[in-house]
């Protein structure tokens, strides 16, 4: 197959970078204002990579926050590129399916896949997966992109696979939101001047209370404030700064209720041994 000439866009993107990189470095093919049409998108800060991360769909950010909240996941790239774009418009022939193109020049696009996730599987292993409603999956026009898509992981050796809102526990991902950004609590109002290791006495203080009394999490937050002279809020802030953490482990598939006694199922070995030394 002749060489095709690549539109001025995608040399474009990619002299900006886009599609390239991994970890903090890596740049989205495409960004939120790349389609400024879409309602639900959004953008979040990673805490595991730390660079901004961009949604096009609710699914796309739940989905995040599993992958996030994961031991095994070491990076994620979203809105990765399936390029060279001569592979997926070879494949689209062999298939006999029509290659998506962009509505206004009939050029063909570059079709991205969701998330390339890494895992930290003794060596690195790499996972493509593409969201979408199952409801959509009717769609035949759909369906046709995906084999292109199918073709393209396929022959990179790497797994691809379709996730719908069925295989994501929507309240372990609102429970996720819920105290995803504490995981530094540096930033959080109260505890600006804190340092690191007056943070580590009062989580043991806090874990400490959580496995001795049967109180609720905002009583309990109530009398840590009271006990160490903080702010309003913080009692809560440094609760949702322990699961984010990992200190503490909660059932996440249930709805964090902060008027009900949590129960805890395990303590990260390093506070469980201090608080049992209190």
């Amino acid at each position: 197959m002749s060489k095709r000439k690549r539109s001025l866009s995608i040399d474009k993107r990619l002299k900006d970078g886009r599609g390239q990189g991994i970890g903090v470095d890596y740049k989205p093919w495409i960004t939120i204002q790349d389609v400024p049409s879409l309602g639900r998108a959004t953008r979040l800060k990673g805490l595991k990579i730390p660079r901004q991360f961009e949604f096009l769909s609710d699914l796309e950010r739940n989905y995040f926050y599993l992958l996030e909240y994961s031991d095994a996941v070491i990076d994620i790239r979203e809105q990765f590129p399936l390029l060279p774009i001569e592979e997926t418009i070879v494949i689209a022939d062999e298939l006999g399916i029509r290659h998506p193109t962009d509505p206004k020049t009939g050029e063909p696009i570059v079709m991205t896949t969701d998330f390339l996730v890494t895992i930290n599987n003794q060596q690195h292993q790499y996972l493509a997966r593409t969201l979408k409603y199952k409801d959509e999956l009717m769609n035949e026009r759909t369906l046709e992109k995906f084999e292109i898509e199918r073709v393209y992981w396929e022959r990179q050796d790497i797994n691809w696979g379709i996730v719908t809102e069925l295989e994501i526990p929507k309240e372990m991902a609102h429970n996720i939101a819920f105290f995803h950004g504490y995981w530094d609590l540096s930033t959080i109002e109260g505890f600006e001047e804190v340092t690191a290791s007056d943070i580590e006495d009062m989580s043991t203080y806090f874990i400490s209370k959580l496995l001795a009394e049967d109180k609720t999490v905002k009583h309990l937050a109530k009398g840590f404030e009271l006990d160490f002279g903080m702010v309003i809020g913080c009692g809560l802030s440094l609760f949702k700064h322990l699961i984010a953490t990992k200190a503490i482990e909660v059932d996440l598939l249930d709805k964090l209720v902060l008027n009900k006694i949590q129960q805890i199922k395990a303590v990260r070995k390093d506070f469980s041994i201090k608080v049992r030394a209190i």
